[in-house]
């Protein structure tokens, strides 16, 4: 059998900010992580007319789908982060006990998506705000 982690094995965590994120939620969709880095240019003439490039600071952003549900407490800590410009604490990792970063997240998106034919959705945004660790396993 291949050896590979599917999407639905993910987990996603959050707790109070400064604090650990060990409350799961399991209202999520589908949810994106998107790690990138700034690019500064290094080159210099001894490297015989290509252009150098060097990584900077990093950036993390968590792209994530719920199901509107307001009794969810999940859904109801990253509403209230949303709406009293706090951070909250986010690990986004695999699977159990995988990997992924661990830190203090903005929610700098909270769009409702209202479909005819399916539940309403949120989709959220959350950035890095203070990173903790990048978890190799808990």
């Amino acid at each position: 059998m291949p050896d590979f982690i599917l999407g639905m094995n993910a987990k996603l965590y959050y707790g109070p900010a400064g604090g650990p994120a060990t409350t799961e939620i399991t209202n999520v969709r589908n949810l994106t992580l998107n790690l990138e880095a700034g690019e500064a240019d290094v080159t210099t003439r001894a490297n015989q007319g290509w252009r150098a490039t060097a990584p900077t600071l990093r950036e993390c952003t968590v792209e994530f789908e719920m199901v509107w549900d307001p009794d969810d407490a999940g859904f109801t800590a990253i509403k209230n982060a949303f709406l009293n410009n706090s951070l909250i604490a986010l690990k986004i990792l695999d699977k159990q006990n995988g990997q992924g970063p661990d830190g203090d997240f903005s929610i700098t998106s909270f769009s409702r998506s209202e479909e005819l034919e399916e539940a309403i959705t949120v989709s959220v945004t959350a950035k890095l705000a203070v990173f903790r660790s990048w978890v190799t396993g808990t």
